[in-house]
């Protein structure tokens, strides 16, 4: 299943694409002024460490240098990979400049939304 979230955010767009290929997903993040790929993140489903039963992810990040993205693709990538058991590869970046820290907060509440969207899809 593929699915697109386009959100507007009060000073840019913000687009998040997840794509599945076969029981896996390829998820892209981009927006601001300079979409881009600043980080690729790969996220391993695996037992949780707290030895509920639960599912957690594993992670590893290829950063872009000076690249600030692996906050946001980290997220979406383990967040996805937990609730759906999958492996997860998400890449992508968002660039604005002298964004604000409250600009900050208003990307990372929205990428939040769409991972939280993203996983409760029933698809899996």
């Amino acid at each position: 299943m593929d699915r697109l979230i386009e959100k507007e955010l009060s000073f840019a767009q913000l687009t998040i694409e997840m794509k599945q290929i076969g029981s896996d997903y390829e998820v892209s993040l981009r927006g601001g002024q300079k979409p881009h790929i600043g980080c690729t993140v790969l996220a391993i489903p695996r037992l949780s460490l707290s030895g509920d039963g639960s599912i957690s992810a594993t992670s590893s990040v290829l950063n872009v240098t000076g690249h600030k993205d692996e906050t946001l693709c980290r997220y979406l990538a383990e967040k996805i990979a937990s609730a759906k058991n999958a492996v997860v590869v998400c890449t992508g970046g968002f660039h604005m400049d002298h964004i604000s820290k409250a600009q900050i907060g208003e990307v990372t509440d929205a990428v939040k939304a769409a991972a939280e969207s993203l996983s409760c899809d029933s698809d899996a």
